[in-house]
């Protein structure tokens, strides 16, 4: 039974959601899952067998305190199976520019964190309208618009392929459970 570490950083609160939902998908299939925010001094990745991170994008760029976690924890990280659940509004859209830029704020933070994960999946996050203070919540229904997104911002919208996100992390860790099964060979 592998123990996986998921650790996240959310800005609104869905990447939680997210994270939360990886932990259960780690436990239900047969891994031990942690569900940690994540700090500058966070868990020490070595006591675990694998580690999935989850952030998402927000003007650009990651929280700080999982670039900030990532980066001390790099050569660690990058000896054992990781995954990275990147969450953007910008997958959504088709526009090929869009595409490109998502990946390069992908791109950066990996090149800037020197952490080069096993694998890496795209999710979508959510508009969460009703949480947002009324600047935010006025900025993002402009991107929004312009994006060809909801705009009613008397609810919230959750954009969130469950789905995938649940496939992403069976087969994860089933890649773990190969891993560590073959580790536990190798020394009996």
């Amino acid at each position: 039974m592998p123990r996986i570490l998921v650790i996240f950083g959310t800005t609104d609160g869905h990447t939680a959601r997210i994270a939360s939902a990886i932990g259960d998908a780690v436990n239900d299939g047969g891994g031990t899952a942690a569900v940690v925010q994540a700090t500058r001094d966070g868990p020490d990745p070595r006591r675990y067998d694998a580690v999935l991170v989850a952030a998402s994008v927000h003007r650009g760029r990651f929280q700080q305190p999982v670039v900030d976690w990532v980066r001390t924890h790099a050569p660690s990280l990058n000896a054992m199976p990781t995954a990275f659940v990147s969450v953007s509004l910008g997958i959504l859209q088709h526009d090929p520019a869009v595409q490109a830029e998502v990946e390069a704020i992908v791109t950066r933070f990996l090149d800037s964190t020197g952490w080069r994960p096993t694998a890496r999946l795209g999710a979508a996050g959510a508009l969460l309208y009703t949480h947002y203070g009324w600047l935010t919540r006025l900025m993002m229904r402009r991107i929004a618009g312009k994006a060809g997104g909801d705009t009613d911002t008397t609810r919230d919208y959750v954009y969130t392929d469950w789905a995938v996100l649940r496939h992403f992390v069976d087969a994860f860790v089933r890649r773990v459970e190969v891993n560590v099964g073959v580790r536990a060979h190798a020394l009996a």
